[in-house]
């Protein structure tokens, strides 16, 4: 195992906590295991390990974070998030493919979401053309994850989202009633209301959008009172 690795192992397993480690893995619906410590203790502990002398270099870091996602404890995952955000600036183009493989290896919105606005936005703003080839691929995925990726990886641009690109990608994903993919709906098009108010409200209208995306995309919106509270 990698010596990163093995210092992060000894970094947070002192500090697990029975009683927040069974909350919180039902709160994660019992899919994972935790030592039960919350962010803030977390980062704290593994400040150290997150200077510029102890990062694992470039050329190592994927081998760091499959064996960060290997181990049970779901922290694991949550620090080679971190981690990856930490460095995106020199993550080389073919971790591209790396990616892929954690966005649907112990995928929940913990860690996707993360990946998605992070990793993947950076990926694009960094290599368009790449990032656009795996885009193609992953908005035809029957996996959730992946195409939640391909809504959110803009949330985070505002003027500078590919409007037309958006707003296909949504056309794609309108007609699935799964939750997280509906939510992703909303919640990017609740952001991007903040750019184009009028874009976002014509296009909800024009695709009939309802329930949950709907109402999500129209949230801020309306707590602006641009539009009635009920229309």
């Amino acid at each position: 195992m990698h010596q990163w690795v093995v210092e992060t192992q000894k970094a947070l397993a002192p500090l697990a906590n029975a009683e927040n480690a069974s909350f919180m893995k039902s709160y994660m619906r019992g899919q994972f295991e935790f030592y039960g410590i919350q962010s803030g203790p977390r980062r704290e502990a593994m400040k150290h390990l997150f200077t510029h002398a102890q990062l694992p270099e470039v050329d190592e870091l994927s081998l760091v974070i499959d064996e960060l996602w290997s181990l049970p404890q779901r922290e694991f995952q949550m620090v080679a998030v971190d981690l990856l955000i930490k460095m995106k600036k020199k993550l080389p183009v073919t971790m591209l493919a790396d990616l892929q493989g954690w966005i649907t290896t112990k995928s929940w919105w913990d860690t996707v979401d993360m990946l998605a606005t992070h990793i993947a936005g950076g990926f694009y703003l960094r290599y368009p053309n790449e990032t656009m080839k795996y885009i193609a691929l992953w908005r035809v995925k029957d996996n959730i994850w992946l195409r939640r990726t391909t809504l959110l990886y803009q949330l985070k641009y505002k003027e500078n989202t590919d409007v037309p690109l958006l707003f296909s990608l949504i056309k794609d994903n309108k007609s699935d009633s799964e939750f997280f993919i509906q939510k992703a709906i909303g919640w990017v098009l609740r952001e991007y209301s903040k750019t184009d108010a009028e874009a976002v409200i014509a296009f909800i209208e024009t695709e009939k959008l309802q329930g949950l995306a709907k109402r999500e995309g129209l949230k801020w919106l309306k707590s602006q009172g641009h539009i009635p509270s009920s229309p």
